[in-house]
């Protein structure tokens, strides 16, 4: 009797003999253990794939029941609704165990570093700011009564220095004090060297005024006004330098980035200026939300699922006992089968590619009858409400929630045939819906967001947000991008392969036209053809 396992494909033999029985044995003992390495070498590389919520797992299924397709699935969205918990397919092992606390301890170490990072900026910025207050104010209350009384000229470089400082804050508020939008891995190379050079012209000043004011007392307090105005007048030139290291630099297209996701193929190319490497990885990363589809793993397990079945279709029976002639035979007999049926394989694929199209284009058809039904209705329903009394008015939620059983079992439909019904729960569609609604928007409007896949942002945060992504690179993170410089960004699904090519000089040169080579005399005569000749020729 065959008896196939689920997760190898491969069927033993089991007879009467001794022999055979403990050779099957042995051999269910190797496929075991190479199973239980190739979960150990897919925890290393920390690649999970999830299954799909709508479709059972394979460990759920009986071994000699075959696994269902999208067409045997219920299409009840609303009366069969199938609750996601929190088990999870993966046992958790000791490696696993360290990881994610390794994990937990470096998302510590981010929110530590950030907001040391934002302390330590505000207490330069309260320094910066307080000191020419202090310079100003020092003088009246240690020696007031040996200063020298302020005159027109002083009074007026008190105006200066406060509409200064009020200038230094605005401009200093909309180019440091911003949301942060990454927390990148190492610190940002300009952004320090400028605070260190803040902090170097502040005590710079400080020492100076110590040693020339505060010890000998200075009664010029003119002389020291002018000194608070040209240390307001130093940060302000401080804060031009920071607008053209840390805005400016990047914005002349240096090098053209080329940014591939290593599950399905999808590329796209970004032209960016003089950055860093983590900080291109940021623009990149801000990019892929808006330019890339999201990612979905199901239309990857096609090839897989192909390749299984051509495993599955191969039977290797061992009658005469273990043996290195019996493995050599059954490794010939193994390359054989595989050669023939590599030699069918494009046939299989053409029809089921084929077939899918069919059942997409037949599905989308009876999807869009059933939306402008449904929309049809509203608008009938609508036009009812318009003579009912105010307060008998349904509001949008309220009609998405009345037409959406009309649509909901075409739409499931159509999503499993393509694969998006992890994407799209039934609360975003019927609130979708109720938008569409309560904006007026057609039935092709509302479509548009299942026939044709969007951006990752347009999805829910718990469909694409990772929480945390690595960057992988040969060269420093804090250089600067070169020709040649690729790096990697890996999140928990898939990576981000990105290559940098420079981009090429370009020369142009001029070729002048003289603008009389463009005249020409048309000449009419009565037995001939009419002529034309250039000035040129006619010369």
């Amino acid at each position: 009797m065959d008896t196939e396992s689920t997760y190898s494909g491969y069927s033993y033999y089991s007879g009467r003999s001794r022999g055979s029985h403990r050779h099957s044995e042995r051999s269910r003992e190797r496929h075991s253990k190479s199973r239980s390495k190739d979960s150990s070498s897919r925890s290393e590389k920390n690649v999970t794939i999830n299954a799909p919520p709508a479709e059972p797992l394979l460990g759920d299924q009986p071994p000699t029941q075959p696994p269902t397709g999208d067409d045997t699935q219920d299409d009840n969205w609303g009366e069969t609704t199938t609750a996601v918990t929190g088990t999870s397919e993966h046992s958790l092992s000791q490696e696993d165990i360290v990881r994610i606390t390794k994990d937990l301890e470096e998302s510590v170490g981010l929110g530590c570093r950030r907001y040391l990072s934002l302390t330590l900026g505000l207490l330069l910025g309260l320094l910066v700011f307080l000191t020419p207050l202090a310079f100003l104010v020092l003088p009246q209350v240690l020696w007031p009564e040996r200063v020298q009384p302020c005159g027109t000229a002083c009074e007026g470089l008190f105006i200066s220095v406060a509409f200064k400082l009020l200038i230094l804050l605005l401009a200093v508020w909309a180019l440091f004090l911003r949301p942060p939008r990454a927390a990148l891995p190492r610190i940002f190379v300009f952004r320090a060297l400028l605070a260190l050079l803040v902090l170097l012209l502040v005590l710079s000043y400080w020492l100076f005024y110590g040693v020339r004011i505060l010890d000998s007392q200075d009664e010029n307090y003119q002389g020291i006004v002018q000194y608070a105005v040209s240390l307001v007048d130093a940060l302000l030139f401080v804060h031009y330098l920071a607008i053209v290291l840390l805005e400016l630099r990047q914005l002349q297209p240096c090098f053209c980035v080329s940014v591939t996701r290593n599950t399905d193929g999808e590329t796209r190319h970004y032209n960016l200026g003089q950055l860093s490497i983590q900080r291109a990885a940021m623009v990149i990363l801000e990019n892929y939300y808006k330019d890339f589809p999201v990612h979905n793993p199901a239309l990857l397990t096609a090839s897989k699922s192909r390749a299984a079945k051509h495993l599955a279709g191969l039977k290797v029976y061992n009658v005469d006992g273990p043996g290195n002639n019996a493995t050599a035979g059954q490794s010939r007999a193994m390359i054989a089968a595989a050669a023939r049926r590599r030699d069918t394989s494009h046939n299989e694929l053409y029809y089921e590619e084929a077939d899918h199209e069919r059942r997409v284009r037949k599905r989308k058809a009876r999807l869009v009858v059933a939306v402008e039904e449904a929309f049809t209705h509203v608008r009938r329903m609508q036009e009812e409400e318009l003579k009912k009394p105010p307060g008998e008015v349904m509001d949008p939620r309220e009609a998405a929630q009345a037409i959406f059983p009309s649509m909901a079992r075409a739409l499931q439909k159509y999503l499993r045939t393509t694969r998006q019904q992890h994407c799209h729960s039934m609360e975003s569609i019927q609130k979708h819906l109720a938008f569409c609604i309560t904006h007026n928007m057609t039935p092709k409007a509302f479509l548009e967001s299942y026939l044709t896949p969007g951006p990752t942002l347009q999805y829910g945060r718990e469909r694409w947000m990772a929480s945390q992504w690595t960057l992988v690179s040969e060269a420093s993170v804090t250089s600067s991008l070169r020709d040649g410089t690729a790096f990697l960004l890996k999140c928990i699904d898939f990576s981000l392969v990105v290559t940098t090519k420079g981009i090429p000089y370009i020369k142009l040169s001029e070729e002048f036209i003289d603008p009389k080579s463009h005249k020409f005399v048309l000449r009419l005569q009565s037995e001939t053809s009419v002529g034309i000749w250039n000035e040129e020729t006619m010369a």
